[in-house]
């Protein structure tokens, strides 16, 4: 393989971006360039990475894996690099992290990684628990920083915080489902079909802006606190789901089981965020946490 660090920050780019020209401003270089990067991982790997349609570009089965793997080297490479530009190890003391089970479950441990790697000596504890009490515990000053999906946060006036993921939404559907030869799917035409809503507080408001727009829609068929219950009802063809990107696995058994449709209607995001009380002075552990978090940057 001969694909050079800077052809995998160009592909990163544009599969963040999900557009070539966005892609090339957010890297400072020209169009041509990227394309020209992408197609040459392209034909070095064997594969197509990108599915190409009108307003841009998505990335295929095969995409997200190498994105997958483009990531985790890089991450590993600036790991080294800050490794050798200062001592990492003589940032110490205790981090107390608070975040909501489908962040814990499909964002934070990747960060936990990157963060434990260059710090090490670092105490961290984190406590799983409801958006509402995490704030809570925040404003008290019991913990350093909360990780939620923002917007929604129930203090704003005591809270600050940046957007790290932004996660769009998708129709979840199985392979043989009449609407799955669609490109994309229009919220109307869900009308009439078995809903499966997830049962979970920290995605109701996005789930009840997505439907506000359809005053007639019917309530769930079946409504589960359970993602893994949700990714077997849908691939059994029982019902079709809304949900993020972010639980999204294409590289797994997902992608044979389950396809997700785009709507022809703009969807809510959900967006991840890095939350913490304002006006606090940070400690050298929680400002290094917030660096390495703020490292992934929002998709424009």
């Amino acid at each position: 393989m001969n694909i050079t660090f800077r052809q995998m920050r160009y592909f990163i780019a544009v599969a963040e971006s999900r557009s070539i020209s966005r892609g090339a401003a957010s890297v400072g270089i020209s169009q041509s360039a990227v394309t020209e990067a992408i197609r040459f991982i392209e034909a070095d790997v064997g594969a197509e990475l990108f599915a190409r349609h009108a307003k841009g570009v998505i990335l295929t089965r095969e995409g997200q894996q190498f994105l997958r793997h483009a990531r985790n080297i890089l991450d590993a490479v600036n790991g080294i690099r800050d490794g050798l530009g200062q001592n990492t190890h003589d940032v110490e003391g205790r981090l107390m992290l608070g975040a909501t089970p489908i962040v814990t479950g499909y964002f934070l441990t990747d960060l936990m990684a990157r963060y434990r790697q260059a710090f090490p000596a670092v105490e961290i504890r984190v406590v799983e628990e409801r958006s509402d009490y995490i704030e809570h515990m925040l404003v008290n000053g019991e913990l350093d920083l909360g990780i939620l999906i923002v917007p929604g946060l129930t203090r704003p006036e005591a809270l600050d915080h940046d957007v790290l993921l932004r996660s769009d939404m998708r129709v979840w559907m199985a392979p043989r489902h009449r609407l799955a030869d669609q490109d994309k799917v229009s919220i109307a035409e869900l009308a009439d079909e078995p809903l499966i809503d997830i049962a979970r507080e920290e995605l109701q408001a996005v789930s009840e802006a997505v439907w506000k727009t359809q005053p007639n829609h019917r309530k769930p068929a079946y409504r589960s606190a359970s993602i893994e219950a949700i990714r077997g009802l849908v691939g059994t063809n029982a019902g079709l789901a809304i949900l993020p990107d972010l639980l999204y696995r294409p590289w797994s058994l997902d992608g044979d089981r389950i396809v997700a449709k785009r709507t022809r209607e703009p969807l809510p995001t959900v967006d991840i965020g890095l939350v913490w009380r304002r006006l606090t002075r940070q400690g050298e552990a929680v400002t290094a946490f917030m660096e390495t978090a703020r490292g992934k940057r929002p998709e424009r």
